[in-house]
């Protein structure tokens, strides 16, 4: 299950937020979202765990827990578009005659 994970402090890094939720069960993948040219954090990112009862276990023990200095926000990931095929070119635009 994927969990969003809001409100982080700039200075956590993957391997604190993997073993935040590795205390609630398996976790199977941690990312930081990161601005592209400069790397800082966005203040956001996902985990996603094995088991989905310790995900839940996870979102409500977690959500509002501080962490860092910060209350997180943390609920299920909502499906989103594939942002790697958002791109600036419009297909049906047609070339300039």
């Amino acid at each position: 299950m994927k969990i969003f994970v809001g409100n982080l402090s700039p200075e956590v890094n993957e391997e604190e937020l993997t073993s935040l939720f590795s205390e609630h069960g398996s976790v199977s993948n941690v990312k930081i979202v990161r601005d592209g040219s400069s790397q800082m954090s966005r203040g956001f990112g996902f985990v996603e765990m094995v088991r989905k009862v310790e995900a839940k276990k996870a979102l409500k023990t977690l959500n509002e827990f501080e962490f860092k200095g910060k209350n997180l926000i943390v609920n299920e990931a909502k499906p989103g578009r594939d942002r790697k095929s958002a791109g600036g070119k419009n297909k049906s635009y047609s070339k300039r005659r």
